[in-house]
């Protein structure tokens, strides 16, 4: 007897269930075509930087490249060059094109392909900081010091030159054999003393497994957990450098749009204080929330069930627009508390729609120059804008991975499996199966951080429901 076909996840599904667009309106389409026929180059008010030296790192694959990134040393510190895509360049205020993207907020990614926030004549050719000619981009450059602290902070719209597009595991792999691009000469340094950093300014780092679907290799899909590497946290530090840097430069002048995350409340701290001490974890009273979990082992049971346990603290975040002019003071609490430093979205422009707006604030305030009022009108609509879009890119995000874990477990119902109890409440919580990778509600009598066997009684791939209980 044959068994059945294992079934495949229905992403189409999902686009129709989330209402998502398949592709853009032919005016649309037209402007964005005539944008990218228009390409900028160096002049008044945008600097030849053609001669720095930058790569990109992303995934294998992408072409909606943001940023481009040289870090060097320069005397006993750093000097760090970011270029990020210039969409201020390409989108005209008031456009159809503008309109479209305001509706969109960001990309959404699916398995199986995105539903871009700009046309890919854009996203992924002109406005993209693609390795084959000069791109019009907004560059930042810091200078730090020996512990790489910024000292320094300029930007600027620039022409920019990519030398490379490289992606995190080869860039790993050349940091192991001693080969580093020159662009990159000075990462490896620079990379883990941000690193140290932010856990000295209080940055959570939850490193809980992460889930991403890819091809199975056989036409099919599954499920893996993504380990991030070295590269890819100095390289995020990189951006977490220009978006505090950004922060900072709204804050004082008292215009612009931040990411915020209210600050862990003293309920919250004091709960997860006494789920870590339960879990075997012994916290002096002074050490801070990002010193504690920097410190605790990768992937133990009882680490993982704390590293859960802190997901309590992050809860909250939003977009908060500002403009003392017009009588919108900046928010009391203007930190983001998973950061641990007031911070703004301006590193993706091609995929997120607040960071165009962003950056325009921050080159306006850094020339000297008055918002134009087309920047200054719109800023209160954005939050709103990317609040919605966040939500749907979440819950799109979960419905993918949910009906693909459902449609691996399918043919299980019954079996039984190893599992870490990541949150227990009475009788019932959430487990975490590693093989396959699954996170997934469970019933019974459950412990916080144990080990325990538990039989999978539903896995229903048109739904993505997925459900355990202890065996």
């Amino acid at each position: 007897m044959h068994s059945s076909p294992r079934p495949t996840p229905d992403f189409a599904a999902v686009r129709t269930e989330f209402a998502l667009p398949d592709a853009f309106p032919s005016a649309v389409l037209a402007e964005a075509a005539r944008a990218a026929a228009d390409r900028p180059g160096p002049g008044p008010g945008r600097r030849d930087a053609t001669d720095i030296e930058l790569v990109t790192i992303d995934p294998p694959g992408s072409k909606d490249l943001d940023q481009a990134v040289g870090v060097v040393r320069r005397g006993s510190g750093f000097r760090v060059y970011y270029a990020i895509a210039d969409l201020g360049a390409v989108v005209a205020p008031g456009g159809v094109l503008d309109a479209e993207v305001r509706r969109r907020g960001q990309t959404i990614y699916l398995p199986d392909g995105s539903v871009p926030l700009h046309p890919a004549v854009l996203s992924e050719d002109a406005a993209s900081l693609l390795p084959d000619g000069p791109r019009a981009a907004v560059l930042w450059t810091f200078d730090l010091d020996d512990a790489g602290e910024q000292v320094a902070v300029a930007l600027e719209r620039a022409v920019v030159r990519s030398r490379a597009r490289l992606d995190y595991a080869g860039v790993q792999a050349d940091v192991a054999a001693g080969r580093v691009h020159p662009a990159l000469a000075a990462l490896p340094e620079l990379g883990p003393l941000r690193r140290a950093h932010a856990v000295r300014r209080g940055a959570i780092e939850l490193e809980l497994p992460e889930q991403e679907v890819v091809p199975d290799g056989s036409g099919g899909w599954t499920v893996r957990v993504r380990r991030r590497l070295d590269v890819e946290s100095w390289n995020a530090e990189i951006s977490l450098l220009t978006g505090m840097a950004a922060a900072r430069i709204m804050l004082d002048a008292g215009v612009g749009l931040l990411r915020t995350l209210p600050a862990p409340e003293p309920d919250a701290l004091a709960a997860f204080r006494r789920a870590a001490r339960e879990l075997g974890f012994g916290w002096p009273e002074d050490a801070p929330v990002a010193e504690v979990l920097a410190g605790l082992p990768a992937d133990t049971p009882s680490a993982l069930a704390v590293r859960r346990a802190a997901t309590a603290l992050l809860r909250g975040a939003g977009y908060r627009a500002f403009d003392s002019s017009a009588g919108t003071e900046p928010p009391a609490d203007a930190g983001h508390g998973g950061i641990g430093a007031p911070y703004a979205h301006v590193t993706a422009p091609l995929r997120r729609l607040a960071d165009r707006f962003g950056t325009e604030v921050c080159l306006a305030v850094t020339a000297g120059a008055e918002l134009p009022d087309w920047l200054r009108t719109a800023l209160p609509t954005v939050p709103g804008v990317m609040d919605e879009s966040d939500g749907l890119a979440s819950r799109v995000d979960r419905a993918c991975l949910d009906r693909t874990e459902a449609a691996l477990l399918s043919g299980s119902v019954g079996r039984e499996f190893d599992a870490v109890v990541l949150r227990a409440d009475g009788e019932a919580g959430e487990v975490y199966v590693p093989d396959p990778p699954v996170l997934a509600p469970c019933t019974g009598a459950l412990i916080a951080g144990a080990l325990v066997r538990v039989r999978l009684t539903a896995a229903d791939p048109g739904t993505g429901r997925i459900e355990f209980a202890v065996s």
